[in-house]
């Protein structure tokens, strides 16, 4: 929430605007006085990595009769304020529109009463308001994700993470209760990061008899060599009946019917707090600077809008259309409609909870396919690489397929180091870092003969290649040589994976939250020791070969004063710019800078070079420090926004490879030749897509190793406004006011 107030008051001061905040929420409008007082650029300085509110949120009865109504809306008319931006779940945006409708009615009591001036009256004739939906159960529809959701996800992944090792030690059977009112989102999301054994949700109640059903799968976990179980329970589960479904009586039923040493966890206030994920930081962000240009172009006539987050797009939506949705999603759980419940949560739910089914509660067909789908790593190892691995293998498996891994990416292609993958033998992958089935950066060109050699000899019918800019290149470089070599005309699919996230043909590559995570981490560490010492500066290198997308996106989300990137060339006069700001905001009462820069965004304007040149500027004024964050960007535990999209990555690819080896086999073998059966995963905007790696092609600059198009480059400008410079917003990506006809569709059930 912090990131989308110093957003919200950054931009709307850039724009010339007067901004407020108003403590304590509807109680501070309502009792007016200090509690609604004028913003300045420096007071939301350091908020960024705060968790919760710090302006404060409260239950008010008194806005909920217009008497209160009345009060808040005298108190604005007197600021003179005309723009109202909320941020916060359905009540509070609900009732935020209902002040909005009445505000005519208002202005007359306040004259009648003679608290309010005809002029005054005149002046704030109405009122534009804009949402921001601020909740960690990411129960509001019309957004993939609210502001909140993915910290409380890391929140929850931590404890997942610390409960599995000890429950591993003694062979244990973990109930896990998370939050999340009426809605199962994140125990669901939980459930497919942890590789968890059932999953308890709202939305979807178990089948009857689900009781043996969970003890039969415990069993069989057991029986495979699992020695760990994991069940994630929503706190608003239930039964078909309507009955809540809890940890006890999930506990009692494991330890009575098994005898399994169980223990139960419930996470309570504690995936509320903490420090916010970089995700949540640039998502609110992204939507505080949306909701001051809604408030700026809209007129009497223009709905109370909603900001939301469709895809990697950001969206206007009217706000009653999606409170009229959200209210569906309760109304059809209650019917018993669960199906059309999961649908009417949206697209990102209704994946999730398809993954969830294709990994869970199956067992393997008895019929085998004879397909043999190898699995490789190529380039840097990154986080959530095994993600994807596991599911890739697991949902072979349940096609019939038999799963080859291949160790040490090309190399371990061309040298036959290849073996069978099992159910077990991908067990516990999710949560780990790195790459289990090793990688390197070679490229198959100068060993094309050793592979198709190989190709034969293991009989692969499928390729999945996950990496980064070098799985592109090699994908490329087989399906060339495809006209000499006919044992290469398999299908093949890359999925993205690298911190640098430069591979073309996706917005998102799996690692590069993780990498982003860390350097934001660090950051925020930097910044506190730099406010400690006051007027210093700090240079800080990232990786990203070429690509500055970790540059830009740490800078949004740890708040920095500059990122240097080689997609926006730079000189001299703009070093001098930055260091003349500098000089400036440490004549304020902010006595820090931070200034990122990609690894290789200029050969000449290194890291040494930057910082010699901000230490010999600042003499006097500010000192200087430098931190290269080296290969630490490409550790660690996977974040759950990678191990999420590593899963659903792996299972898309491995589902569309089963659907092309249909379409290709021909009399008796497989023959694929068409560039349309070698192919990028990849999430563009609002859609996970197939393309060919010939068709991307001319999107790339391969000496540069980078997409000739990258989307984050729109947000460069924000990131400049946010540090206080003053550069015109590139306002051609701005959302425009979008209906939810979709979703009024799913809405007209025949019940209603």
């Amino acid at each position: 929430m912090n990131a989308a107030v110093r957003a919200t008051v950054r931009v709307g001061i850039y724009t010339g605007a007067k901004v407020y905040f108003v403590h304590e929420g509807y109680q501070g409008l309502v009792d007016g006085g200090d509690n609604i007082r004028q913003a300045t650029w420096e007071s939301v300085s350091m908020m960024l990595q705060l968790g919760g509110t710090v302006i404060g949120s409260a239950r008010c009865q008194d806005f909920r009769s217009k008497e209160g109504r009345a009060k808040a809306a005298c108190n604005l008319v007197k600021l003179g304020i005309t723009n109202l931006c909320v941020i916060g779940g359905d009540g509070s945006l609900t009732g935020a529109n209902e002040f909005r409708n009445e505000w005519s009615e208002l202005l007359q009591i306040l004259l009648k009463a003679g608290k309010i001036t005809a002029e005054e009256a005149k002046r704030s004739s109405h009122l534009n308001i804009v949402g921001m939906v601020g909740s960690i159960d990411n129960d509001f529809c019309g957004t993939d994700m609210t502001i909140g959701t993915d910290s409380a996800l890391h929140r929850i992944m931590e404890v997942v993470d610390a409960i599995t090792t000890t429950a591993q030690s003694h062979q244990r059977a973990f109930i896990l209760e998370v939050m999340g009112r009426h809605c199962g989102y994140l125990a669901l999301v939980t459930a497919l990061a942890c590789g968890a054994d059932w999953v308890f949700i709202p939305e979807m109640p178990p089948d009857e008899g689900w009781q043996d059903h969970l003890c039969r799968r415990l069993t069989y976990q057991r029986k495979i060599g699992n020695r760990l179980n994991v069940i994630i329970v929503a706190e608003g589960a239930l039964d078909r009946h309507g009955k809540p479904i809890t940890c006890d009586i999930i506990k009692n039923l494991v330890t009575k019917k098994l005898s399994f040493d169980t223990r139960a966890t419930i996470l309570g206030h504690v995936q509320r707090g903490g420090t916010p994920s970089a995700f949540d930081r640039i998502l609110g962000s992204r939507m505080g600077v949306e909701a001051v240009m809604a408030l700026l172009e809209a007129t009497p006539d223009t709905p109370a809008c909603v900001v939301s987050l469709s895809g990697n797009m950001a969206v206007r939506l009217p706000l009653m259309e999606c409170v009229q949705v959200t209210k569906e999603v309760t109304k059809a759980m209650a019917e018993g409609r669960f199906e059309e419940a999961v649908k009417l949560r949206g697209k990102s739910f209704e994946n999730n909870w398809n993954t969830y089914k294709l990994l869970a509660h199956v067992t393997a067909p008895d019929v085998k396919s004879n397909i043999n789908i190898a699995i490789m790593n190529v380039g840097a190892p990154c986080a959530g690489m095994n993600a994807a691995v596991r599911s890739a293998v697991r949902i072979g498996i349940l096609q019939g397929h038999n799963m080859l891994a291949v160790h040490d990416g090309f190399d371990g292609l061309a040298n036959g180091t290849i073996e069978p993958m099992t159910w077990g033998y991908v067990g516990g992958w999710t949560g780990k870092g790195g790459s289990n089935l090793g990688t390197k950066r070679s490229l198959p060109a100068s060993m094309i003969e050793e592979i198709s050699l190989n190709i034969a000899k293991f009989n692969i019918h499928a390729l999945v290649i996950i990496g980064g800019f070098e799985a592109f290149v090699g994908g490329l470089e087989l399906v060339t040589a495809r006209e000499k070599y006919e044992e290469l005309c398999i299908p093949l699919v890359v999925i993205p994976a690298t911190v640098s996230n430069n591979v073309p043909g996706s917005d998102f590559s799996i690692g590069a939250d993780t990498a982003l995570n860390t350097i934001t981490t660090t950051c925020d560490r930097i910044k506190q020791s730099a406010a400690g010492t006051k007027r210093r500066v700090f240079i800080i290198e990232t990786m990203g070969g070429n690509c500055g997308y970790l540059a830009t996106m740490a800078g949004l989300a740890a708040g920095a004063d500059a990122a240097y990137i080689y997609e926006e060339r730079f000189g001299i006069h703009d070093l001098e710019t930055n260091v003349e700001h500098l000089l400036e905001k440490m004549k304020t009462t902010v006595k820090r800078g931070l200034i990122l820069r990609n690894e290789k965004c200029n050969a000449n304007y290194t890291t040494d070079f930057l910082f010699s040149l901000y230490s010999e500027e600042g003499k006097g004024v500010f000192d200087c420090r430098k931190n290269v964050l080296g290969h630490m960007q490409q550790g660690g535990t996977p974040t759950p926004f990678d191990r999420n999209f590593g899963t659903k990555m792996g299972a898309k690819a491995v589902l569309w490879l089963t659907d092309k080896l249909k379409e290709c086999y021909r009399h008796g073998r497989i023959f694929a030749n068409t560039p349309d059966s070698a192919c990028v995963l990849g999430m563009k905007k609002r859609a996970t897509l197939f393309q060919p790696l010939s068709d991307l092609k001319e999107d790339t600059d391969f000496e540069h190793r980078i997409p000739k198009t990258q989307w984050w480059l729109k947000l460069r400008p924000i990131l400049k406004i946010l540090a206080k410079y003053k550069i015109s917003l590139d306002t051609s990506e701005t959302a425009t006011m979008e209906h939810s006809a979709l979703m009024w569709r799913k809405c007209s059930h025949p019940s209603n």
